[in-house]
């Protein structure tokens, strides 16, 4: 694989939601809460957990292994919040 395709993440560019600065330092619990509410991620939690994903493979190598494990934590915490929002969607087009 050719450098240039392994770098096509550097050209992504997003003008319509931003995490607030310095909120993947924070802790699991905090990064999963304010990627799933509203003002960070308006059409759901699933959002937010491309965000985190991105983040943490754009960050790749260059986390610490406890840093990465943290934010895996808070994948985990959102992943919850995900499932949770599809239930009550479901739930909600059943009535």
């Amino acid at each position: 694989m050719t450098t240039a395709k392994k770098k096509w993440v550097s050209k992504v560019k997003t003008v319509s939601t931003y995490p607030p600065e310095g909120l993947f330092t924070k802790d699991p619990d905090t990064i999963a809460r304010q990627l799933a509410s509203k003002k960070v991620s308006p059409k759901g939690p699933a959002s937010g957990m491309r965000m985190l994903t991105y983040y943490i493979n754009r960050a790749g190598k260059a986390l610490s292994e406890s840093r990465k494990a943290e934010l895996e934590k808070a994948k985990e915490l959102l992943s919850k919040k995900v499932q949770s929002a599809r239930e009550k969607q479901h739930d909600s087009k059943e009535k």
